[in-house]
């Protein structure tokens, strides 16, 4: 059964930093694409993603201030969130999609965790 847990989300002010780490359980980890997205009052949008061959996909409103990156023995997907701005504020989810599709496209994404909420004050 495949199964993903965010975690590390929280409230902070603007500027501040926060770690998210999704723990990815009953897939390959190495074969699928992994990603980020989040919810605000919004539709839910893509923030990043990083490919088998470990290339990594932005955001452009995160770039230079967000860092993907997973850790093979322990299954887990990260997202290193520095410089946080308000309209950073959302409910994140992490998701697994096998290799192909774009990596913004949602549709492509087949499996997702319940997400993890964060808050940037000003």
């Amino acid at each position: 059964q495949v199964h993903l847990a965010e975690s590390g989300g929280g409230s902070v002010h603007a500027g501040g930093s926060l770690k998210l780490s999704c723990v990815v359980s009953g897939l390959p980890f190495a074969d699928y694409c992994l990603g980020w997205f989040r919810q605000g009052p919004g539709e839910r949008q893509a923030v990043a993603a990083i490919d088998t061959d470990d290339s990594t996909h932005y955001a452009d409103s995160v770039k230079g201030r967000f860092t993907i990156s997973k850790d093979r023995f322990k299954g887990t997907l990260i997202l290193q969130m520095n410089s946080l701005k308000p309209e950073d504020t959302a409910m994140y989810y992490c998701a697994a999609k096998p290799y192909g599709g774009a990596w913004e496209t949602l549709a492509f994404y087949e499996w997702w965790g319940q997400g993890t909420q964060v808050t940037v004050s000003s």
